[in-house]
Formats: C-alpha cells, structure tokens, sequence
C-alpha cells in the first residue's frame, strides 16, 4: 500500500472501511527514510513543556508528505498533551505553513478556538531553529488510591449521575440520578444537583472526611475548563462553571475535594483492580473517552482528548461535526462509528432513531449473530488493533481497558477478538507487551465513583 509516496503494510484491511490509512502504521514507514531532524515542543499550564524529537525528509519531492507528518503529527501531540505555544523547530518551511493552520479562522480554527478556552491564552505556532528548542519540563501526578476515612465519590455523566458513599474502601452506599445538564443553560441547575448527591453521599456516613469528581472535560485544579456537560451554559457565565464543584464541597464542610477527567478515573479505577500501571482506558460511547496512568498510577497531566485525535489518513474519511477536522478518533471509537459503518454493512436505519437507539437496533441484529452487524464490529477491531499500535508510539502501555455501550454484548467481544487476533499477527511484540482487555471483576467492583472517591488525599 502507498500513501503520498510511503510503502507502508497492513494486512488486515478493515471490512467496510478499505480506503482507511492508519496514521500510526504510516508514520512507521514513513520514517524509516526520513533523516532531517526536528523538534516539537508543546507548552501548557504550569509551565510544563513536553518535547518530541522526530525526523522529515527535508526535500522538493517529499514536501507534501512531511506536511502531512509533521501536521498530523502535532495534531495529535496537541490533543494528548495541550498546549496553547507550539515550537516547530528545525524546519521553518513547515513551521510557517502550520501557523497559517493554526491561526483563528484558518483549518485548525476549532482547536484555535478550544485551547484558547482552556488555557485562557491565544493558541501560537513559533519557528525556530533545531538549537534553540525549549527543555522539556514534564512531572507525573499522583492520582489516587486513597480509601481511607469515610469520602464522596461522585461520577457526573452526561445523562445520569451517580454517587457513592465509601468508607474505608468499601461502599455502603450508591444511587444514580438521571438529569439532563447537556440541555441546561443555568449552571445553577447543574450545581443544585451536585450538591444534593453530595448531601445524600453525606447522609449515609458518620462524618465527610474527602469527596472526589469524575466528571466529562478537561480541567485545570478542579475547575472545568471545556466540558461537555456545560455546553450549553454561556461562557459569560463560566465563572461559576470554574468554581462550582469547589463551592459544592463547601456546603458539606471544610474538607478537601479533588475533581478528574473522567478517563483518567476509568484509567485509575483499572489500575485500582489489576494493582498495575501504565493502563490506558478507552471508552467508547457517545464519544471515545480516554484515560491513563503511568507505570506508578500517576496522571501526566496531559489532557487525553484523543477524540479530536487523528488515526486515520484517508483524506475522504468522515468529517466530525464539532471539530470539522477528518480522520480523527470519535468517529471511530464511538456510537459514530457504529452508526457511520452500518449503511455500508447494508443495514439501515431510521433517521428519526437517536445515536443510542441507532447502535442498539445494530446490537440488537448481533445478538441474533447476524453477519452485517459482525461486519461493523470486525471492522471496529481492526481499527483499534491498529490505532493500539500509534497509540503505543506515544504511551506506555501494558494495559488497554476497554470500556463504554460499544463493547457491550457480542460486538465487543468481537471487537476484543479480533483487535488481539491482529496486534498477535502483525505486532507480536505489542501484543506480548500489552494486555487489551474488558474491565475484570475486581475492576468492575471499585467502579468508577468509588475511585473518583479516592481522589483526595486526607
């Protein structure tokens, strides 16, 4: 197979999606020629600077195909780590073209736009020389793993919400609570739900000694920055957004609240059952969510947001509708997928259905083990086998979970199946390495709020 020049092999073409080039597999042969060093550098709060150091071609010919390195390249470095200051250093000719990209307006405006609501600072692209890149200035976070004392757990999803009451590790109590907050545009209404799960937690133990948030979004402290379930308040009304679960805690007392992305909870609550590090957790539902903790269950302080992430080349692949951008991880990890791969399974289905009830006429058919609906699920498989490999290019993995409504029932298992069935046969040092798995047991017991529990350190 070829793509703007590069030789690269892949041996399992996903069935309903053959056009599809996987970025991870493509950069593998795309440097084995490549030999003009360059660096990239991402800057994000806290003055931490992550540093890449990677190769081009530097030549005439190849100048398209070191674009569409070096930009997707970024893109993803962006979309794992964050970033409002990108330094592209040892190439100008590719650091001036990414700027015009990155620029309000430009084909990146969305990102433009998202980082500069994160960070509070306009997004810039700077050139310089190879000599001249920043030190890197990275340092792990602990996360968790505190079950002492009697805490709140507290997992604030996008259509329920629930809470746990843990004391001493065990949880004596929990309840989920459907609400709506994605259709809410007074935080008001979010922050009168937060506070009667954390009273309700509250009721249920002799005192409150620490109360920990899993929640959709990306945060810096405890304040949510961008996130989902806010996405209908004004971002002239954000102030209260920023502090709303830090003035819920004080409603329960003076005691210390810590708030997580969601992934990285998932992430930590699979480290929590296995006793291990270096575990990614991808989440596959409305969007794909995902987490990670490093080799000692500690958090990079890396944003994670590989939905906006890209995996796949194809520069006809399906556009997502937010970030306007192709190729990029929710439409392949998600109920999208499901929905996006179903017509060409020779499934239809009826516009008037929702997202979720579209995925489940398609679980629905594979419960029954019909050959069409297999078809979108083995397609699945391979994409992740393969997006596995360019995420293992960027993180330590020696565990994948596996998570969300798309693995569940018979489409998951197929799923697992057959993204294994090909890391063995194409990548059997990977496979060996790490461990793609559904959440055990044990894992599924310290769950997610009760990890979310464990959060604070008393």
């Amino acid at each position: 197979m070829e793509y703007l020049g590069i030789q690269y092999q892949m041996k399992h073409t996903p069935k309903l999606d053959p056009s599809f080039i996987p970025f991870g597999v493509w950069r593998e042969a795309y440097l084995k020629g490549a030999e003009k060093p360059i660096a990239i550098a991402l800057e994000r709060d806290k003055g931490r600077v992550a540093v890449h150091r990677t190769y081009v071609y530097g030549t005439p010919e190849m100048a398209e195909a070191d674009y569409r390195y070096v930009e997707r390249y970024v893109k993803f470095l962006l979309w794992s780590t964050g970033g409002f200051r990108i330094w592209v250093c040892g190439c100008s000719d590719l650091a001036q073209r990414l700027k015009a990209d990155y620029t309000p307006g430009g084909k990146r405006d969305f990102d433009c736009t998202f980082f500069r609501q994160l960070y509070e600072q306009d997004l810039e692209v700077l050139d310089l020389p190879l000599e001249d890149c920043p030190a890197a200035n990275e340092e792990a976070i602990p996360m968790g793993g505190h079950l002492d004392g009697c805490r709140i757990g507290f997992d604030a999803g996008g259509s329920d919400r629930k809470v746990s009451a843990v004391i001493d590790g065990e949880c004596v109590y929990s309840e989920e609570v459907v609400w709506f907050p994605k259709l809410q545009e007074d935080p008001d209404y979010h922050y009168s739900h937060i506070v009667e799960a954390f009273k309700t937690a509250a009721s249920k133990m002799p005192r409150v000694d620490a109360i920990g948030v899993s929640s959709a979004g990306v945060f810096i402290g405890n304040a949510p920055m961008v996130a989902s379930l806010f996405i209908k308040v004004p971002r002239s009304n954000w102030d209260k957004v920023k502090t709303i679960y830090d003035r819920a805690a004080k409603e329960i007392g003076d005691v210390p609240i810590v708030v997580a992305n969601d992934g990285d909870v998932s992430a930590l609550a699979g480290a929590m059952g296995l006793g291990a590090g270096n575990i990614m957790g991808i989440a596959m539902g409305t969007s794909e969510a995902v987490g990670y903790v490093d080799k000692d269950q500690n958090v990079l302080g890396w944003i994670n947001e590989l939905a906006f992430a890209p995996v796949d080349l194809n520069e006809d692949a399906m556009a997502d509708e937010w970030s306007t951008d192709i190729g990029v991880g929710c439409k392949y990890f998600s109920q999208d997928s499901v929905i996006k791969l179903a017509p060409a399974a020779g499934i239809e289905l009826e516009q008037s259905l929702s997202p979720a009830e579209k995925l489940k006429v398609v679980q629905a058919l594979m419960a029954q083990d019909d050959p069409r609906a297999r078809a979108v699920y083995e397609t699945i498989g391979a994409y992740l086998a393969y997006a596995l490999v360019q995420y293992s290019q960027f993180y330590d993995l020696s565990y994948v979970m596996l998570l969300g409504r798309v693995m569940s029932g018979k489409g998951g298992d197929i799923i697992l199946g057959l993204c294994n069935e090909i890391l063995a046969q194409e990548y059997p040092r990977l496979a060996e390495k790490c461990k793609v798995m559904l959440p055990d047991e044990k894992t599924r017991r310290v769950g997610q709020s009760v990890a979310a529990a464990s959060l604070p350190q008393i």
